[in-house]
C-alpha cells in the first residue's frame, strides 16, 4: 500500500461515484478513503455500494454531522498513517481537481525530493477555469495576503490539492492544527514549511464545480482573514513538531 487519496464529502452524491471511477480507472495503484460527514443526500450510501465493486481499494469513514474540512483530513491522515501508506493526498470530490494531476503531485514527492507537493493555480502554467471574477479576486487576494503576513514562500497557500510524504505527517503534531475551514490548508503548509520540509508547487488548471453546491461562505472567509494573523502570531509560541516517547519514558521532539 503506497498511495491514499482522501476525499472529504458533504452532500456530494452528484459527484462521488464519478470521481471514484475516474481515479480507479487510471490504474495507477491509488486507494481512496472517503470521509463523509453524515451527508443527508446519501453520499455515504453511494460509497458503500461502490465498495462492492472496489473492495480492496475503496474505504469509507462516516462521521456524525458536519465537523469541518480540517478535522476530516486529519481523521484521514491518521487513518492512512495507521495503515502504512507512504503518500497521502488531499483532493476534492467535485472535479475542481483533475485526477490526472495526481501522478504529477506523486512524482514531485516520490522522485523530486519534496515533502509536500501542491497543485497550484498561481505558479507559471497554473490557472483557474469557470470562476466568476469576484471569486478569482478573492482567492488571489487571499494568497497574496497570506504571503505578506506569514512570509511563507507558497504562491497558492489555500490550495486543497496536495500530496504529503508520510514522514511529513508523522512529524507534524496534528493536535496543534486548530483550523477547520480553508485556513486549515494554510496552517498545514505553514507547519510543513516551519519544519523545514521542501514544498513543491505543481501548476494545475482548477475548474469550478459543475454539479453540487459550493461550500464557500462568509464564515470561511472570516476564518481565513483572522486565521492567517493567528497562525503567524502563534508560531512564536507553538511547536508543530510531534513529541515522541523515548525508551526511558521521556518526551523528545521527533527527528526527520
Amino acid at each position: 500500500m503506497e498511495k491514499l487519496v482522501i476525499i472529504p464529502t458533504y452532500n456530494e452524491q452528484a459527484n462521488i461515484a464519478s470521481i471514484i471511477d475516474v481515479v480507479f480507472g487510471m490504474h495507477q495503484g491509488y486507494h481512496i478513503l472517503v470521509v463523509d460527514d453524515g451527508s443527508p443526500d446519501g453520499t455515504g450510501n453511494i460509497v458503500k455500494e461502490l465498495q462492492l465493486k472496489y473492495p480492496s481499494q475503496l474505504f469509507l469513514e462516516e462521521r456524525s454531522g458536519k465537523l469541518g474540512l480540517g478535522t476530516a483530513y486529519i481523521h484521514g491522515f491518521r487513518w492512512g498513517l495507521d495503515r502504512g501508506y507512504a503518500f497521502i493526498f488531499e483532493m476534492d470530490a467535485d472535479f475542481s481537481h483533475d485526477p490526472a494531476d495526481l501522478d504529477r503531485l506523486y512524482l514531485a514527492c516520490s522522485k523530486g525530493g519534496a515533502g509536500m507537493s501542491v497543485g497550484s493555480r498561481y505558479v507559471k502554467g497554473g490557472r483557474v477555469k469557470n470562476w466568476p471574477m469576484n471569486r478569482k479576486l478573492l482567492s488571489k487576494s487571499a494568497a497574496m495576503y497570506t504571503q505578506l503576513i506569514t512570509w511563507m514562500p507558497v504562491k497558492d497557500p489555500t490550495a486543497g490539492f496536495v500530496c504529503y510524504r508520510k514522514e511529513v505527517l508523522e512529524t507534524i503534531n496534528l493536535d496543534q492544527i486548530r483550523f477547520v475551514g480553508y485556513a486549515f490548508q494554510i496552517e498545514m503548509k505553514f507547519a510543513v514549511w516551519k519544519l523545514g520540509f521542501l514544498i513543491a508547487e505543481i501548476p494545475i488548471t482548477f475548474t469550478d464545480r459543475k454539479l453540487g453546491v459550493s461550500k464557500m461562505n462568509k464564515g470561511i472567509v472570516k476564518e481565513g482573514i483572522w486565521g492567517v494573523l493567528s497562525i503567524q502570531w502563534q508560531s512564536m509560541f507553538k511547536n508543530y513538531r510531534k513529541k515522541v516517547a523515548t525508551r526511558d519514558g521521556k518526551l523528545e521532539t521527533h527527528a526527520f
